[in-house]
């Protein structure tokens, strides 16, 4: 008898995936939730080029050859995020057609 195996994915939003790319990236996440992120992301052109970008700013931060950011970049940086996290989430673009 053969089994069958069914893969459930959580269904994530943006700013689910946003709280863990960098887990994702550090390879701490729990299998079902890597799989909820990889969903989303497959579907999601946003939060992929979030992804590559911060991707990108890891890759530069690790290269020897760094540079000093300006003073509270830090802290700026930061601060933007989280108004972003805190913004309600925007309906998405339905290409000006009604949605009945």
């Amino acid at each position: 008898m053969q089994e069958v195996h069914e893969r459930l994915v959580m269904v994530l939003d943006c700013k689910h995936v946003w709280r863990e790319i960098s887990n994702y990236l550090d390879g701490d996440l729990d299998p079902s939730v890597r799989a909820g992120v990889e969903e989303h992301l497959a579907h999601c052109r946003h939060c992929a080029a979030i992804l590559d970008s911060t991707h990108n700013i890891l890759y530069l931060i690790a290269d020897e050859r760094t540079f000093t950011l300006p003073i509270g970049f830090s802290e700026r940086l930061r601060a933007r995020l989280e108004s972003e996290l805190e913004k309600p989430e925007q309906p998405a673009y339905n290409g000006g057609y009604s949605s009945w």
